[in-house]
């Protein structure tokens, strides 16, 4: 069932805009319900008015505005079916005066939308692919987790001895601790799920967009498999095909594509024997990539290096959690550190990168699982944006969300981009003054902690969860050059080039 948020009209929607666009790279079904000027009000130049059709036209599956009182109803129930059908946010744009009055109609709900396990002609193409593949592996996206298909991916997985990749940011996927699990490929991620999809003959992107963010290069690695055979399988038919060329192509969810098309194979290959080569090239890259990470994190002589920290993090989060994570420089190193063995416990800001976006998920999080510890993962710049203002929000109404901020002091991801392209000149990217925020943490009614050494950082996480209030732990890690991630796209900036003479002094060699 979508779920329902509700904004505001005028300059105070900023934040509903980001959340909405949050849904939209997410995929996820939610019916927006966005309240305007009077309905003989609009375009008249009414206090904050602004048309909010056109705001949200992209970042929205469907939007409709209700013209008519009487069609509350009937386009309440549309919008709800829309947003299941496309799987992404819709808007309900209804004017203020609509929202009073009396109107008779039917209220039922919305037809229930079900893709089935897709086009036959794709299963038994993918079939037969994956059958004769001397190397596949699987791509697990955000559509394994939404549509809880983990335990069909698993037994795919299993007959196939096919190794199984996370795609960019979805690290809850599939579980870290399965013998066939190498990690998460793109930015920050795992090399050893980078080097083990390089191999594949065949790749099933199941429940994947492909987006470039996990499939551009990284750490010097053109991972992705240009000569491979690509099999894309996605709700959305829209993200078929659309950033990377695919040989096989089924608009259906994960979960029933997965379950018919094992059924598929065995009737192809019945009593398939487990590849113990295949196995054991997957254990051999891991520990290649395990004892790099583990040299990457333990040798900084710094107490609070962002890699010893994330390091010692990753140990002390309770199994089970759910973590939020935030853009950003240690954000995204976060992306080799961060394991999860169920779905829907990593959120992440995704392809939107819209800054500050952790902290408020985590609230939301946190309310719809208070069983769980929820932590909020965001860099200073980031946690400055929303978890700033927002623990007040998470104090007044008793939601203990952990807030864990990277705090080095600058924007860091602006900053390597200022470091490699405009030679050490920053401008914006330093945040010198920063305020203690443990102390105002404290001072709004949660639980504040100061960390500084990486070894109080399991005690300090132990106490957090265990208070069961709003807590936020100011963790000042290492910054500058010698240890901020390498930009994401070394083709986003080129070194500016001066041709007055007066100004040739300045360029970069």
């Amino acid at each position: 069932m979508p779920q329902v948020c509700i904004g505001q009209n005028g300059p105070g929607a900023a934040n509903f805009v980001s959340a909405i666009t949050a849904a939209y790279w997410a995929h996820s079904p939610v019916v927006a319900i966005t309240p305007e000027t009077g309905s003989m009000g609009i375009g008249t130049g009414g206090f904050q008015e602004l048309d909010q059709m056109a705001w949200f036209k992209e970042q929205t599956v469907y939007q409709v505005r209700v013209n008519r009182p009487e069609r509350m109803a009937e386009l309440a129930r549309r919008a709800f079916y829309m947003a299941k059908l496309e799987n992404g946010p819709t808007q309900l744009n209804i004017p203020r005066d609509y929202f009073y009055g009396i109107c008779e109609d039917e209220i039922y709900p919305s037809l229930k939308v079900s893709s089935g396990c897709g086009p036959k002609a794709a299963l038994e193409e993918t079939a037969k692919l994956l059958s004769c593949a001397k190397y596949p592996v699987i791509l697990s996206g955000g559509g394994v987790s939404q549509g809880n298909a983990l335990e069909e991916t698993k037994a795919l997985a299993e007959y196939l001895s096919a190794p199984v990749v996370n795609s960019y940011l979805h690290n809850d996927s599939f579980p870290s601790s399965h013998y066939l699990s190498v990690g998460p490929i793109g930015y920050c991620g795992s090399k050893a799920a980078m080097r083990i999809i390089a191999k594949a003959d065949v790749v099933l992107a199941l429940g994947c967009r492909l987006g470039p963010f996990g499939t551009l290069p990284q750490y010097g690695i053109d991972y992705w498999p240009h000569k491979a055979g690509i099999i894309q399988v996605d709700v959305n038919a829209k993200v078929l095909g659309l950033s990377k060329k695919v040989d096989v192509a089924s608009p259906t969810a994960a979960r029933e594509f997965a379950k018919e098309l094992l059924l598929l194979i065995r009737a192809m290959k019945p009593g398939l024997k487990t590849d113990a080569k295949r196995i054991a090239d997957i254990e051999k890259e891991k520990k290649i990539w395990s004892d790099e990470l583990e040299e990457w994190s333990s040798s900084p002589a710094k107490l609070m290096h962002p890699r010893r920290f994330l390091q010692e993090l990753s140990k002390a989060i309770p199994e089970g959690s759910i973590i939020a994570t935030d853009i950003g420089n240690n954000s995204s190193m976060c992306n080799a550190y961060f394991k999860f063995n169920g779905v829907r416990q990593h959120i992440s800001a995704l392809s939107w990168g819209n800054c500050g976006f952790a902290y408020g998920a985590a609230m939301g999080a946190k309310i719809g699982r208070p069983d769980l510890s929820v932590f909020a993962f965001q860099g200073d710049g980031a946690y400055g944006i929303s978890g700033l203002s927002e623990v007040m929000t998470a104090v007044r109404e008793n939601i203990p969300v952990i807030a864990i901020v990277a705090n080095n002091f600058e924007w860091g991801a602006e900053k390597k981009n200022q470091i490699d392209y405009y030679d050490n000149r920053f401008v914006g990217a330093n945040l010198k003054e920063n305020p203690d925020f443990a102390k105002l943490a404290e001072d709004m009614g949660a639980k504040g902690y100061m960390v500084e050494d990486y070894r109080e950082i399991q005690e300090v996480i132990r106490d957090a969860v265990a208070s069961r209030k709003p807590c936020v732990i100011n963790a000042i890690i290492e910054g500058g050059e010698k240890v901020l991630a390498e930009p994401f796209r070394r083709d986003a900036l080129k070194k500016p080039v001066r041709y007055l003479p007066k100004y040739k002094h300045l360029n970069i060699k």
